[in-house]
């Protein structure tokens, strides 16, 4: 099973055809994978993926991530199935509980995350193998099954707490681990060893995916202002242990949360902090972000560039491409 190397993150904040195109310009630029982020105010990820795979030809594609809360979890796999299909093979499938703060507006409280995800990955590759699944856990399902042939996609669990990240090394093809800083993957690195000394020798080689949101332009200022909306979803979902990891107002991020529960967007960006850019995105210019992607790979396996990407998302990829080819190159 091939792995992912470099990729990045879309979000539907553009329109679908635009997506397709940045997609199109990453392919370009030499990246291996396109993720598209959901959040339900945003359009539809799979709308997005389905473009994208029609118009692209070798990028690997998937969620990143869906969440098993708003779509049950066997509607989920059926779809992913589809997108795999439709992509001849191309599929990633990146699965998480979601942004906190987002979905409390539907009334969902992630109670159980970790059961929620491992679950819902576990059922969807018995579904892709062929099997007809009972299921009573945290959802249920009964006598189950997809009426077409799928085969196996590989799973990349989003991940940021030590439970969720240890789980993912055990049981899954891959982390899409939630961080920026060199702190975060050196703290990481120690769940995903904790969580390999668990991995049955069949599930095969684990790849420690970095999830970084960057902004990267030839203007540092423009690039940090760019980080603000990313790094307010990152702070006010941060768990206690997170913030306290570098030294960040546990009131403040409260506040932030706050706001982006009740969508007031431009508060929460505003109350972000040029401590909490520095610790939750990879920002700057090119030489800048080549360097941060280097310190983090001393880690991590994979690098996938998230959200915002930078102040001009079309010039941020080129920018992005030349990045990645020096860090390969280094």
């Amino acid at each position: 099973m091939e792995l992912l190397m470099y990729g990045l993150e879309l979000t539907p904040e553009h329109p679908v055809a635009t997506l397709s195109d940045f997609a199109v310009a990453a392919e370009s630029a030499g990246l291996d994978a396109a993720f598209v982020s959901h959040h339900y105010n945003n359009r539809d990820q799979f709308v997005a993926l389905t473009d994208i795979a029609r118009e692209t030809d070798d990028i690997r594609l998937g969620p990143g991530i869906a969440n098993p809360y708003e779509t049950h979890p066997v509607t989920l796999a059926s779809r992913m199935a589809t997108l795999e299909e439709l992509s001849g093979g191309r599929g990633l499938f990146g699965i998480g509980p979601g942004d906190k703060s987002t979905l409390a507006n539907l009334g969902y409280d992630q109670d159980g995350a970790l059961r929620r995800t491992l679950e819902t990955f576990k059922v969807a590759q018995r579904l892709w193998a062929g099997e007809r699944v009972d299921h009573d856990g945290t959802f249920r399902a009964e006598d189950a099954a997809l009426n077409y042939e799928v085969g196996s996609i590989p799973v990349y669990v989003g991940a940021q707490g030590p439970h969720m990240t240890r789980m993912a090394a055990k049981h899954a093809d891959g982390v899409l681990f939630n961080g920026s800083h060199r702190r975060d993957y050196e703290w990481a690195a120690k769940q995903v060893a904790q969580g390999l000394e668990e991995r049955p020798d069949h599930r095969g080689e684990f790849d420690f995916g970095a999830y970084a949101s960057v902004s990267i332009a030839e203007d540092e200022q423009a690039a940090r202002e760019a980080a603000r909306p990313p790094v307010a979803f990152i702070t006010g979902s941060a768990a206690p242990p997170l913030l306290e990891r570098h030294g960040l107002d546990r009131e403040r991020a409260e506040e932030i949360s706050a706001a982006i529960s009740r969508g007031d967007f431009e508060e929460a960006f505003g109350a972000v902090t040029p401590a909490m850019i520095d610790a939750f995105c990879i920002t700057g210019t090119p030489g800048t972000v080549t360097g941060q992607i280097e310190s983090v790979l001393e880690y991590a396996d994979s690098f996938v560039a998230g959200s915002p990407l930078g102040p001009d998302v079309e010039t941020a990829i080129e920018l992005l491409g030349d990045a990645i080819g020096r860090v390969d190159s280094a």
